[in-house]
């Protein structure tokens, strides 16, 4: 690449990060880092109406959280101060101005109520667009329409005003897509779009792209979303002249509801029972609660993983990718052009991946915090072999604590449909006999008890496939957990035998 790469994510402050934001943030990311690039955080604040208070903040912990860390921004700083657009007010006045003084723009001094009355007279012509364009503007209130006289008047007087683009009428418009390769669009189908509102503020088209000129913004990554947009910023660089250092467009795939089809959105979420913010977020105004990935119980690098082949391929079968080999695997050229389907069940499995890779100590983390909140009695050695025994049963960190709890504190209750099917008298007398057998045990090892089993088996009609669950009932509470003789091997014979032995004589009476 001749340019260096710089490249920006640019979120506006109204609300969550939603995590098709934090996918786009994360191929910026890959493409700048790939190729010793710099990545910008810059803040897109140009609607004050819509400022959502706390939303800043969390797009910098969310990106801090997954480890997307920009290389200049709002708190880093860097050579193009400020990164808040709401700052940048008069840089941007000054090249409406610019687009105005060239004949690229004018001032239109239109109200409401006039807009309106326009619209519906297209409406009442049947006008498929009815819109402020090419040819609707010769009759409306602007720069165009009055003598240089009466605009300076009205100008010198306050009189409210617009900047739109003037949208140059019947041409072809052609810009190349990283993804999606050529697009063409006409000209007569475009608007003459507002580009310094009438509080001084740029609206995000001039903003956008006065910035990433500024800002030399080698690529523009962005979702699908955002595609009807382009042709109107590659129009303001040629206005500018800047056509020779206009960014490369990527225009990313959509992602997609669970079931294939349609955008991702909150309700399918909380339909489907995921969540679609990095964070947790309480909406400030309504007070309405979201729960986060890092909440749930999802790992950042689990996560960035699955987003990371959410509409991008590495080209070969290779699923699991740390952040350094997504770096170097990363291309613009395997984005695809389809929507890609959200499917969850594929994000717990890299969750679960990811918490395998963890060390026996980073595992046992996870259950000594609620071991200590429960103010329960452990060792650090018997924390970690719970932690591998359960491990491959576990899809998040908290799953650790909820299975392997059990070891910890005994149960108190027993599964009552489990002992109605399994424990019969036969069963009970069984285990009476075996709790004798583990007990003369000279060592107290997973394979040692299972032989003790096994010979104590031989000759009744009792199989080792019926006793196994009602030693387990006895244990755990339940017929479902993990291997039956590594847990009593963890639990150790004292505990062991005082469970069983419980056990025994709770259901013995339960029974009666």
């Amino acid at each position: 690449m001749e340019r260096p790469v710089r490249v920006r994510f640019a979120p506006s402050p109204t609300g969550a990060l939603h995590i098709g934001g934090i996918r786009t943030a994360l191929y910026n990311y890959l493409l700048a880092k790939k190729h010793r690039g710099q990545f910008i955080l810059r803040i897109e604040d140009t609607d004050q109406t819509r400022f959502v208070p706390g939303a800043e903040q969390y797009i910098l912990e969310a990106l801090q959280w997954l480890g997307i860390q920009p290389d200049e921004g709002i708190y880093q700083g860097g050579p193009h101060t400020p990164y808040r657009q709401s700052e940048r007010k008069a840089i941007y006045q000054q090249y409406a101005e610019q687009l105005v003084a060239n004949g690229k723009a004018y001032y239109a001094f239109d109200t409401p109520e006039e807009l309106e009355a326009m619209r519906e007279r297209l409406q009442a012509a049947k006008v498929a667009s009815p819109q402020y364009n090419a040819i609707s503007r010769e009759w409306m209130k602007n720069s165009l329409t009055f003598p240089k006289e009466e605009v300076a008047a009205r100008l010198q007087s306050g009189e409210p005003y617009v900047v739109r683009f003037k949208m140059p009428h019947k041409e072809l418009i052609r810009f190349y897509d990283q993804v999606r390769g050529w697009v063409k669009v006409e000209t007569s189908t475009l608007d003459d779009k507002v580009l310094l509102k009438s509080d001084g503020m740029a609206t995000y088209h001039l903003a956008n792209v006065v910035d990433d000129y500024l800002m030399q913004i080698s690529h523009v990554i962005r979702g699908e979303e955002w595609l009807p947009s382009a042709p109107l910023h590659v129009l303001l660089y040629q206005a500018f002249g800047w056509e020779k250092v206009m960014p490369q467009f990527v225009h990313l795939p959509l992602l997609l509801k669970p079931e294939g089809h349609g955008k991702l959105s909150k309700r399918d979420a909380d339909e489907h029972g995921f969540p679609i913010f990095p964070l947790s977020w309480t909406d400030p105004f309504t007070q309405q609660h979201a729960i986060g990935f890092r909440e749930k119980g999802y790992l950042p690098e689990a996560l960035i993983n699955f987003l990371a082949l959410l509409g991008w391929s590495p080209g070969t079968d290779q699923e699991l990718f740390s952040k350094e080999e997504l770096i170097q695997a990363f291309s613009l050229e395997r984005v695809g052009k389809s929507g890609v389907k959200f499917d969850i069940q594929k994000a717990n499995w890299f969750n679960h991946q990811y918490l395998l890779k963890k060390t026996k100590q980073e595992l046992a983390s996870y259950v000594t915090k609620a071991l200590d909140q429960e103010k329960l009695h452990y060792t650090q050695a018997q924390v970690e072999q719970v932690c591998e025994l359960i491990k491959e049963r576990a899809t998040f960190p908290q799953d650790l604590w909820e299975q392997g709890k059990v070891f910890f504190q005994a149960p108190t209750t027993y599964d009552s449909q489990a002992v109605q099917k399994r424990w019969t008298s036969e069963a009970h007398t069984t285990l009476q006999e075996f709790v004798a057998a583990i007990a003369a045990l000279p060592n107290f090892q997973a394979a040692s008890m299972k032989e003790a089993l096994v010979q104590l088996l031989q000759g009744k009609a009792l199989k080792l496939g019926d006793m196994m669950p009602v030693i387990r009932i006895a244990l755990l509470g339940t017929t479902a957990g993990p291997d039956l003789m590594q847990s009593m091997e963890i639990l150790g014979k004292e505990e062991t035998i005082a469970r069983i032995q419980r056990a025994l004589k709770s259901i013995q009476l339960f029974k009666n």
